[in-house]
C-alpha cells in the first residue's frame, strides 16, 4: 500500500469512526432524557460503524502481515486513534446507559 492509499484509508477510518462517535454521543443524550430504548438503538448503529471501520483497519493489517510494506501516514495514525477512542467511549456509554436504566428502575 503506497502512502496515498494509506492516507485515503486513514481518512476513511476517521470518517466512519466519526459517525460512530456521533451515534455514541446521541445514545448518551437519549439515556439522559430517559429514552433508553432509543439510546440502545444509537449504540447498535455505532457498533455497525465501528465494525465497518474495523474492517478497513483489518485490511491494512492483513496486507502488512502478508509481507506487503506500507508507508504509514499521520492521517492513518489519527484514524487509528479516532477509532480506538470511539470504541472506549462506546464502552463507557454502555455503562452510563446501564446506570440510567437502574436509576429509572429505582424511581418506579
Amino acid at each position: 500500500m503506497n502512502r496515498e492509499e494509506n492516507m485515503m484509508l486513514g481518512f476513511t477510518i476517521v470518517a466512519i469512526a466519526g459517525d460512530a462517535r456521533r451515534e455514541v454521543m446521541s445514545a448518551m443524550e437519549k439515556a439522559k432524557q430517559g429514552q433508553l430504548e432509543e439510546a440502545r438503538k444509537h449504540i447498535e448503529s455505532a457498533n455497525e460503524f465501528i465494525t465497518e471501520a474495523h474492517k478497513e483497519q483489518t485490511q491494512c493489517l492483513a496486507q502488512e502481515a502478508s509481507g506487503e510494506s506500507s508507508e504509514l501516514s499521520f492521517i492513518m495514525v489519527h484514524g487509528q486513534d479516532h477509532l480506538m477512542t470511539t470504541m472506549a467511549l462506546r464502552d463507557a456509554a454502555n455503562y452510563i446507559i446501564d446506570i440510567y436504566e437502574q436509576l429509572q428502575s429505582l424511581k418506579k
